[in-house]
């Protein structure tokens, strides 16, 4: 069957298309109506008879981070009303102490409160909705105390706000993320209500410009890894913060798995940004919450790490692009070091006088370096800081930019392997084409763990010794002793374990999943090549730097036969 993947990012739309054993790639400009981007991405890959149809989109990312969302209310219990404003108490900033946080998305003049109050053990107050103030906003967020144990009251409310205001977006904390902890409940909730109105425009407008190009309804990226339908991302659209990003770590992990190698580090290097994560065992590294424009984001996750280091950190359009810009880049010092091509995917033509003026004094060199080292520290994030040697781990160079840098970084860590697939500028889609349905649940327990009763079979727990603020996360297995998995966590984390301590399960995780059809990539031609040297590839350039040699296809033994992916190592 034929099945299609586009991902829209800040610079260009990829798109891939897996029929049997073919496969296209296309790369246009994205423009302001992504939709029309994603058409013109399908046309270009030449896609007809779509069986299965997946998209990540930047939508609801770009207007957090812009804050272009709705005009959004906010509803607590009487007396929490200012929970956006208070946070918690950590400094905005270690070192800075004038250092302020992000703004709320809700301004103080609109957040009310409703008299009720539920407690751990129940009702303590019923509600009131007389109590209820006239409300004037677009949308509204319900963030009510408790309501991760009884949503009894939110439900009530949030049916009372749809009768009074049909035209409203209306999120109850309950519905997207069922919780403790009342601040970051109230901001996931908060976030989902003010981009509700904005991304259910552009899915609207998605599926009209979809259906009339004769393609199937798309499924959309989950920041988790997983898909969700466009009637699932329109209600609670902070599912896909991180949209395009998790294609790219999924596209990182099943090309990890056909090469054979189980521990890798993705490397997903843009226009605008670059993206990093740790792959461990074959599995995605995820995490339960993610900070998003300053804002936690309490909702599974893939853990990406992302930096603002791209082919146009500098300039949102490169001088080389031709395209009117002036101010230098990172893409005009890869020109200038004989990096790229004289045309990028897409049909951009570079400029190389435009991008000598742009640099003038500067050498392009010293702008590799400097943008080698904020990806280097990305990188270090995810794999030193958390106990982990990168030498143990391959990276996974993709991206229209980071084949250019892989090896170089590489050296910087240690790591003798770098994996460079032959999709490599449009890995993000190709995720996307080999992602699974999935949806993600959470029970909240915060009970003693002996007390817990029966657990699920699968999935995940978040646990904590008795008196501790902050928990670890083991994998729940139905052979597997869950307290002693946790003490060795915890030893392997702060070095040591207290065996004797209590242990409180705070919450469980799981996920229903429908695998995705099997991927299968078509062989590339053999190569060998010795560096330094520039190979051109799927949406990207690849720059083997001197002193490694790369490997494709059956002609090196640690690869699988007719693999397309390009193994680079030190020589």
């Amino acid at each position: 069957m034929a099945v299609l993947g586009i991902d829209v990012g800040g610079t260009f739309t990829d798109a891939v298309l897996l029929d049997g054993g073919r496969v296209a790639t296309a790369k246009v400009p994205t423009r302001a109506a992504q939709e029309e981007s994603v058409v013109e991405a399908a046309r270009a890959v030449g896609a007809a008879d779509v069986e299965r149809f997946t998209h990540g989109t930047t939508v609801a990312t770009n207007a957090l981070l812009e804050r272009k969302g709705a005009r959004t209310a906010f509803l607590a219990t009487a007396g929490f009303e200012h929970l956006l404003h208070l946070r918690r108490q950590a400094r905005a900033h270690l070192y800075r102490l004038c250092e302020h946080h992000p703004e709320p998305l809700v301004p103080i003049e609109r957040c009310f409160g409703v008299r009720e109050r539920i407690g751990p053990d129940g009702v303590l107050e019923e509600l009131d909705l007389a109590s209820l103030p006239e409300i004037d906003a677009e949308a509204i967020a319900v963030c009510l105390l408790f309501s991760f144990r009884d949503g009894s009251h939110e439900r009530a409310v949030a049916a009372e706000l749809r009768r009074r205001l049909p035209g409203a977006h209306v999120v109850a904390s309950h519905e997207v993320a069922p919780e403790f902890r009342e601040y970051e409940r109230a901001s996931t909730t908060a976030a989902d209500a003010y981009l509700g109105p904005v991304t259910g425009r552009y899915l609207a407008a998605l599926g009209r410009c979809v259906r009339e190009a004769g393609l199937p309804e798309p499924l959309v990226m989950r920041s988790s890894g997983g898909l969700a339908t466009l009637e699932e991302a329109a209600a609670h659209p902070s599912i896909a913060l991180v949209s395009g990003p998790a294609g790219g770590v999924v596209g990182a992990a099943r090309v990890c798995a056909l090469a054979g190698i189980e521990n890798a580090i993705s490397f997903d290097m843009g226009g605008t940004s670059t993206d990093v994560c740790l792959i461990a065992g074959g599995e995605v590294e995820r995490a339960p919450e993610r900070v998003v424009g300053g804002l936690p984001i309490r909702l599974p996750t893939v853990d990406v790490h992302t930096v603002g280091a791209g082919g146009g950190s500098i300039a949102w359009r490169d001088a080389g692009y031709g395209r009117g810009g002036t101010e230098p880049t990172v893409t005009d010092a890869n020109l200038l070091l004989g990096r790229l091509p004289a045309t990028l995917a897409g049909g951009i033509e570079l400029d190389a006088a435009a991008a000598s003026r742009a640099l003038g004094a500067l050498e392009p060199a010293d702008v590799v370096r400097a943008v080698n080292a904020e990806m280097l520290r990305a990188l270090r994030v995810v794999s030193v800081e958390r106990g982990h040697d990168p030498a143990d781990f391959a990276l996974v160079a993709f991206g229209g930019a980071g084949p250019l840098h892989g090896c170089e970084l590489a050296e910087e860590l240690g790591i003798r392997t770098v994996l460079v697939p032959g999709a490599a500028g449009v890995l993000s889609a190709l995720g996307l084409v080999a992602s699974d349905e999935r949806r993600d649940f959470v029970r909240t327990y915060l009970c003693p763990l002996e007390e817990a009763g029966e657990l699920p079979a699968g999935g995940e727990a978040d646990l904590r010794y008795a008196g501790q603020s902050f928990e670890l996360t083991v994998l729940v297995a139905a052979d597997r002793d869950l307290a002693d998995a946790f003490h060795r966590a915890h030893e392997a984390r702060y070095g040591y374990a207290d065996r004797e301590r209590p242990i409180e399960l705070v919450a469980v995780r799981t996920a229903e999943v429908r695998p995705a059809p099997p991927l299968e990539l078509p062989p590339a031609e053999p190569l060998r090549v010795e560096g330094p040297a520039l190979l051109e590839l799927e949406g990207a350039t690849c720059f083997v730097a001197p002193g490694w040699v790369g490997v494709r296809d059956g002609t090196d033994p640690a690869l699988r036969p007719r693999s397309s992916t390009l193994r680079l190592t030190r020589a």
